[in-house]
């Protein structure tokens, strides 16, 4: 039976897409110019049927596996719909999903009742701290300038972890922006792949929490290094929603060169760190989750390229472009990757 650990700290961070390791910047206590400012930004995004990128190729002789690149967020009122990609998808014969992972909890149902109570708590800090005790001042004002438009003058979040109020301050500033998670083009493929009756194969990373009791006191009582996913959420939500607004459409109208001109230094990263260095991580199994994951999907990959003459296959856009994303890894192990905007050779 599954259950919300760390009222959604773990389902926010394995569901995202960025998983680097490399060490986050410094967080600075100092404010900036522009965060006493504290803008709301009203960027347009497109609307209406999209038709979203092209796919990226990859092969090793008469053997192919078409990618197509997601990101998140994207336009709330944009309709996705590519003809290429179903017609791809039609001519598979297995459908790759992109990699994923899920918290299973071992506790029957009085069990799960029992843990609620423990599961609200696990989202305040420790010994009942507030933000302003726990913040660095600089970052404390900037959060100051940045709260009214979004929580007006709730108190309450001010007992918060900071992990989870960067996570609910950031989808209250998609909203504002018009930009949504929730378009969730993998759903969308998954769709296609039934009514062309093609097989999907899942890349899946199962944790299974056998001693949720002593997890979540573990949990309670950590002091999650999450100051750096908090700050450079601040830095998003004043400075970023922009870029992102630009990649989203980006994304939506096929502008390949667009998005790697618009490849986003996401907060997720910082927000990942966090938590995979916090105390509990090596309890519940997640200080190697990012390299589990990419061992995962490659050797899925791999696989699935020597079973199939066509794969279709989805990925983040980060671990597409990235020169050292899952791509590039596939292409250092001697197969050919080729772009949308690209000629073959």
């Amino acid at each position: 039976m599954r259950i919300v650990m760390i009222v959604g700290v773990l389902s926010f961070v394995l569901a995202t897409p960025a998983w680097s390791q490399s060490t986050p910047a410094p967080t600075s206590s100092a404010p900036s110019a522009v965060a006493a400012k504290a803008p709301l930004l009203s960027p347009v995004t497109v609307t209406g049927e999209q038709p979203g990128p092209g796919l990226w190729k990859v092969s090793k002789g008469d053997h192919v596996m078409w990618v197509l690149g997601t990101v998140t967020p994207l336009p709330k009122n944009m309709q996705w719909r590519s003809a290429e990609v179903e017609q791809t998808i039609a001519h598979s014969q297995e459908l790759l999903e992109a990699p994923s992972a899920e918290v299973k909890v071992d506790a029957g149902f009085f069990g799960k009742l029992v843990l609620l109570p423990s599961v609200y708590s696990a989202r305040k800090n420790p010994d009942g701290a507030s933000l302003q005790q726990i913040l660095p001042p600089g970052i404390y004002a900037r959060w100051q300038a940045v709260k009214p438009p979004y929580f007006g003058s709730d108190r309450g979040i001010e007992y918060w972890r900071p992990i989870l109020v960067a996570l609910k301050l950031y989808q209250k500033a998609l909203d504002k922006a018009g930009l949504t998670n929730r378009n969730d083009i993998n759903k969308l493929v998954f769709k296609l792949a039934a009514r062309h009756d093609i097989k999907r194969i899942p890349v899946k990373y199962r944790l299974v929490v056998e001693h949720p009791r002593e997890a979540l006191d573990t949990i309670k009582q950590t002091q999650l290094h999450d100051i750096s996913c908090f700050n450079q959420t601040l830095d998003t939500v004043q400075n970023g929603m922009g870029m992102l607004t630009e990649r989203a459409n980006a994304w939506s109208t096929g502008d390949i060169q667009g998005l790697r001109n618009l490849a986003v230094s996401d907060r997720h990263q910082s927000c990942l760190i966090a938590v995979i260095n916090a105390d509990f991580a090596e309890q519940l199994g997640l200080h190697d989750l990012p390299r589990r994951m990419e061992q995962a999907w490659l050797d899925a990959a791999e696989a699935a390229l020597i079973r199939n003459t066509q794969t279709f296959a989805v990925l983040p856009m980060e671990q597409v472009l990235s020169p050292d994303g899952w791509l590039a890894r596939l292409k250092a192990l001697g197969y050919t990757v080729r772009a949308p905007d690209e000629e073959d050779d």
